[in-house]
């Protein structure tokens, strides 16, 4: 499993050729409460960079990206219900939707988390 990130604060985790993909804990540090997740629908082809969902807090609205080209598979339908998932738990319960892969060499244009954590403290 391989785990990283992007400089719009996504995270994806890799097992085989299917990457889990969320916001992390420091976007929703900086979105505040979250009150409404829309998912991308399952069987939906995304190219890297594309908006696939959106994130609505109390302070702002953002848009979750495709950080690999690949086909949504699945959303996590309980943040429909439960949308508080993504502050409670950003980076396991409260991910966004599964994607299958096309091109694995892009993840190599992502972040580790070393290189993730550089660029927070960038920002700041």
């Amino acid at each position: 499993m391989t785990v990283k990130y992007t400089r719009e604060h996504e995270w994806i985790r890799i097992e085989g050729d299917t990457a889990t993909v969320g916001i992390t804990f420091y976007a929703q540090e900086q979105l505040g409460d979250v009150v409404f997740v829309e998912l991308p629908e399952a069987d939906t082809s995304a190219d890297q960079g594309a908006e696939v969902a959106v994130v609505e807090s109390v302070k702002a609205a953002s848009d979750i990206y495709a950080p690999v080209t690949g086909t949504i598979i699945e959303s996590n339908e309980e943040l429909s219900e439960r949308p508080e998932l993504v502050n409670e738990d950003p980076e396991n319960d409260g991910w966004f939707f599964k994607m299958q892969l096309s091109d694995p060499s892009e993840l190599d244009d992502l972040l580790d988390e070393a290189d993730y954590q550089a660029f927070i403290q960038e920002e700041l």
